[in-house]
């Protein structure tokens, strides 16, 4: 998918001078990392409680996070949700899985139901995140945020930004 979309994300990857900040400054970014998050949900229109809708599952470490995270995905979407009597499944659980690195294009990372989000669909997320970012002044308070002005997070956490709003959307 070469599109403008993805030319524009591309924008967004981390410069090398920048990774070489955050290396001498012994990764001292990630103490500006959660309100850096906040700053950038908000300016998408979202708040972080309101991601606690979503019953995330954070699969962390070294080795086998895409298999672990795939056999959840696997797992949970043989799951139904009940009625109110809890006697009667109405629809299977819907679920949303964000991993990192895609292998062909980019709306791999980002998976509805077991789906990548299709063209259309990434390309609407996609949309909106940038063009608020677009809109809105940083306020971000961080000698190293890859954000000044109205410049937009860094490649992983732009994706993440639209994974959220399509899993929130979505849903």
């Amino acid at each position: 998918m070469r599109c403008a979309a993805v030319a524009a994300l591309n924008s967004c990857q981390t410069s090398a001078a920048i990774l070489e900040e955050i290396r001498r400054s012994g990764n001292l970014l990630n103490l500006r990392s959660i309100p850096e998050m906040r700053e950038y949900l908000a300016c998408i229109g979202y708040k972080m409680s309101d991601l606690d809708s979503l019953n995330i599952i954070h699969i962390a470490g070294t080795k086998g996070k895409g298999s672990t995270s795939a056999m959840c995905d696997s797992i949970l979407r043989q799951c139904s949700v009940r009625d109110a009597s809890g006697a009667n499944p109405t629809r299977p659980l819907r679920t949303g899985l964000f991993t990192s690195p895609h292998l062909v294009e980019v709306r791999e990372r980002i998976r509805i139901d077991g789906a990548p989000l299709s063209r259309v669909d990434f390309a609407r997320h996609f949309g909106h995140v940038w063009s608020s970012f677009e809109a809105a002044p940083s306020t971000v308070d961080s000698p190293f945020a890859t954000r000044k002005g109205n410049d937009k997070p860094n490649y992983f956490r732009f994706l993440f930004l639209v994974a959220c709003r399509a899993f929130l959307e979505e849903k």
